[in-house]
């Protein structure tokens, strides 16, 4: 015998109670133990009554109604407004009053009447009809709202003698129609333990049904490079009609993802599939074996220091923070690209509809969810340039509430591994098939430490943090368009979960690598719920070794986003082990040493003179293979190898050969085709060279840096280098300024 459902403690609000349903309804609760308020009218204030009397509502049963049947043509003003007041109108004013007491308390159920007419339509009731159509509409968007705060909506669409019903049954049929046979379908809806939300059931006589809705297949009517007309919707009438593999969408997401699906095979000029969802639940594993091993088309992607910078501005990094500037100005000595700007790289050749060609599956792109996300270096990443994206289907995990489709990208610079990602992609509800539920080429995240994090770092994201941040690539409207992010059932547009990843990593970054990117090795994360823009992450980190475990929360709520994370870093010791080889094989190198060495004892009356530090970026090929300051600004001066320690005020970039043909005399750096890159940054009033020879100012940078470049590369190139007399340099007198030439 199963347990007798009780009410004890809840308190129900039932309208139009004064007989029929209603008053059936608020006997069989007060019968298992609720406190029951009534009301034939004026349910608004009843709902005072019932807070006053008992200072809790948790049940609202919606049912008072009212007939003016017409047929359309007769209906009057009067009929149809007060139709739409005492059935539409008043169930709203009645929940609303509820609502917000019901989500403070975490509990809620409410039952929406509707009725056969509204469903199906019926002559001589349109006010009726459109009335009871729009209480359905109202109870599926209240479960959704909902549906967080515990808050359960329903609706019912009874056939019961009535009062109302009286006038238009025979005698013996209202008498079969008991509203006794209607309550307990009501009772069970309204329990705290019946997770039912979003339904709509017919019941009569002791008889339920639920109804759901049902779509055809339907047909493509338009190419992409030919218009749509009348006549193909014609041509294709028995296809749109058909409703053979018919699918049942449950969602607005759902309705959504078709017609993305859609769109995707008319821009690749392909069919649309048979009953998607049915075919993703049902995969067998025979056709998860034709999807592994599937290959995306090659992508092959170019990107520029703008890319790189726009990435960095969005995943936080500021011009507040003085160690970020390496990430967001290319004139910056060190300048680097962020390590997890590799996702933006691979995220594209996933991006552009790929996923619904993998054959044997049919995916409903709505219930795609992003769950995990794999990033591994082998080089940092070049500040600039053209890439190549290959993908693959790596395995296809049945986890029963919904697939998991591992997909590995592995990025390129011409024939060299740049990085390798591995996006762990969730399809919702397309389980169950008996697949394998683990797989030896997953990459898997990693539980953080029991103790107290070592270090914590908190940034507060922009309200803009979402429209800046697509600008990388990720054009999805759910981050930015409100009534998009409506439809997936968000309060607002959410940051986008790389954003958050890219966030963490910056911290981790930050904190334990000095934003050194050289270190960074690999990334793994679990993203747990959404962020929105404006809310402050918190990212909570454990060191052990070289691997850094970490979670971010959002510290306004205290909610974890990224869970079981962990970077690893290359250790400090490799780093500073390979510093001197970077060196080797320049002929550079010796002119270097040789001028520190010709630096001692000269050292103090120079520094005086010149005031300012030089940084030399020495380029093999198109890369920077070694870097050297001379620091002509602190004490008696000095030379070493690296970048400079703390601003250069000069950087130069010049090849290792050209270098040389100056320093040999054999290359007139006046004249030719441009040799080095000079970036110039004059932070105060002085000039850089004290009272040498004129160079920079009035208002003509780039003419003047220019003619001075013999007196540069004679202060630092030549043999007689801090004694010689002859085009002496620079002056500059702008402030904050920074300028740039090509020599």
């Amino acid at each position: 015998m199963a347990s007798t459902l009780r009410f004890n403690g809840r308190v129900v609000l039932v309208t139009g109670a004064g007989g029929g349903l209603g008053r059936a309804y608020a006997l069989a609760f007060a019968e298992r133990g609720a406190s029951v308020v009534d009301s034939v009218e004026e349910g608004e204030k009843i709902v005072k009554t019932a807070l006053d009397a008992f200072g809790r509502i948790d049940i609202v049963i919606n049912n008072a109604g009212i007939l003016r049947d017409r047929s359309f043509s007769r209906i009057s003003d009067e009929d149809w407004d007060k139709i739409q007041r005492v059935h539409l109108r008043g169930s709203f004013l009645v929940t609303r009053a509820a609502w917000d007491h019901m989500k403070k308390q975490k509990f809620g159920r409410i039952i929406m009447t509707s009725s056969a007419s509204g469903i199906y339509g019926n002559f001589g009731q349109a006010n009726y009809c459109a009335a009871k159509l729009g209480l359905l509409g109202l109870s599926n968007c209240l479960a959704v709202e909902g549906k967080k705060n515990n808050i359960h909506c329903n609706t019912i669409a009874p056939t019961a003698g009535s009062r109302m019903t009286q006038s238009i049954l025979p005698e013996d049929l209202v008498e079969a129609l008991k509203p006794d046979y209607v309550a307990p379908l009501v009772l069970w809806l309204c329990h705290e333990s019946c997770e039912e939300n979003g339904g709509l059931f017919e019941v009569g006589a002791g008889w339920i049904g639920k109804l759901r809705w049902e779509r055809s297949l339907g047909a493509l009517v338009r190419q992409r490079t030919q218009p749509m007309t009348p006549e193909a919707v014609k041509a294709n009438w028995t296809k749109i009609c058909d409703f053979d593999n018919a699918t049942k969408p449950k969602s607005i997401q759902e309705s959504i993802g078709s017609i993305v699906e859609a769109l995707n095979k008319i821009n690749s000029g392909g069919e649309v599939s048979a009953n998607p969802t049915s075919r993703a639940t049902s995969a067998t594993t025979s056709e998860f074996a034709r999807a592994i091993g599937h290959k995306f088309p090659p992508l092959y992607s170019s990107y520029a220091e703008l890319d790189t910078i726009m990435y960095a501005l969005g995943v936080g990094a500021s011009i507040k923070e003085p160690k970020d500037m390496k990430f967001i100005y290319e004139g910056s000595s060190d300048f680097s690209c962020l390590p997890t700007f590799g996702v933006i790289l691979a995220q594209k050749s996933i991006m552009n509809g790929g996923l619904a060609e993998i054959p044997g599956l049919s995916i409903n792109l709505a219930k795609i969810l992003h769950g995990e996300q794999y990033l591994e270096l082998y080089k940092p990443i070049p500040r600039a340039g053209k890439l190549r994206c290959e993908a693959i289907v790596a395995d296809i995990l049945d986890k029963g509430s919904g697939l998991v489709i591992l997909v590995d990208v592995y990025t390129y610079s011409g024939e060299e591994l740049i990085c390798y990602n591995q996006f762990s992609i969730f399809v919702v509800g397309s389980g169950g098939s008996g697949g394998k539920r683990t797989s030896d080429k997953a990459k898997a995240a990693v539980a953080i430490p029991n103790r107290p994090p070592d270090a914590v770092l908190t940034d507060t994201t922009s309200l803009n943090q979402a429209a800046l941040y697509r600008l990388s690539g990720d054009w999805n409207p759910l981050h930015i368009d409100p009534n998009f992010a409506s439809l997936a059932g968000f309060d607002k547009p959410i940051l986008h979960g790389l954003c958050t990843f890219g966030f963490s990593a910056r911290h981790v970054l930050q904190q334990f690598a000095d934003n050194d990117v050289s270190r960074f090795k690999a990334i793994k994360v679990r993203f747990a719920k959404p962020v929105y823009p404006g809310q402050t992450l918190q990212t909570e980190m454990w060191k052990e070794g070289n691997r850094i475990h970490f979670q971010t929360k959002v510290q306004e709520t205290g909610g974890i986003v990224i869970s079981n994370a962990y970077v690893d870093l290359v250790p400090a010791s490799a780093i500073s082990a390979k510093t001197p080889s970077e060196g080797a094989g320049l002929q550079s190198t010796l002119v270097f040493e040789e001028i520190g060495r010709r630096l001692q004892g000269i050292g103090e009356e120079v520094v005086k003179k010149v005031r300012a530090v030089f940084e030399w970026h020495i380029t093999k090929g198109e890369n920077t293979a070694a870097k050297w300051t001379i620091d002509l600004k602190t004490g008696s001066g000095k030379v070493y190898q690296g970048p400079a320690k703390g601003s250069a005020d000069v950087t130069i970039t010049l090849s290792d050969e050209d270098f040389m043909e100056v320093v040999l005399g054999k290359l007139d750096p006046q004249k030719g085709s441009p040799l080095c890159s000079v970036v110039l940054q004059v932070p105060v009033r002085p000039p850089l060279f004290g009272d040498m020879s004129p160079g920079l100012g009035n208002g003509e940078p780039e003419r003047t840096l220019g003619q001075s470049l013999q007196g540069l590369t004679s202060l630092f190139l030549q043999s007689s280098l801090f004694i010689g007399t002859r085009n002496k340099g620079l002056r500059a007198y702008s402030q904050q300024n920074t300028y740039k030439a090509r020599i």
